[in-house]
C-alpha cells in the first residue's frame, strides 16, 4: 500500500490543472455568450414576424328581401385596416444608445 501511495506516475500538478480549468472556463464563458447572441438574434426575428401579421378583415353585409315588400332584414358589413405600429418593420426600441451585441446589424 505504501508503494502505491508513493507512486507519482501519471501525476497531473496543480499547475496543469489550474490551466486546464482556466482555459474550460474560458471556452465556455465564449460559448454561452455566443449562444447568448444567437438566441436574442433568433427571438428578434420571431418578434419580427408577429408584429408583421396583418389583422387586417373586411366582412361584407347581408339582405333579405320580403316578396314585393321591401327589405326583410339586413347586416352591415365591417372593415378594419391594420396599420403598422411604433415597434413594427424592424426597428429596435431603447431609449439610450445601443450597445448590446444581440441586436440586428442595419
Amino acid at each position: 500500500m505504501k508503494n502505491l501511495w508513493n507512486d507519482e506516475d501519471g501525476v497531473i500538478l496543480s499547475a496543469e490543472i489550474v490551466l486546464i480549468g482556466t482555459v474550460l472556463v474560458i471556452g465556455m464563458m465564449v460559448g454561452l455568450v455566443e449562444l447568448q447572441v444567437a438566441v436574442v438574434g433568433e427571438l428578434s426575428d420571431l418578434g419580427d414576424a408577429i408584429g408583421n401579421l396583418d389583422q387586417s378583415y373586411v366582412a361584407s353585409g347581408l339582405v333579405s328581401y320580403k316578396k314585393h315588400r321591401g327589405v326583410k332584414a339586413q347586416t352591415y358589413g365591417s372593415r378594419y385596416a391594420d396599420r403598422p405600429d411604433e415597434c413594427d418593420c424592424n426597428r429596435i426600441v431603447i431609449c439610450d444608445r445601443a450597445h448590446s451585441r444581440g441586436e440586428k446589424k442595419r
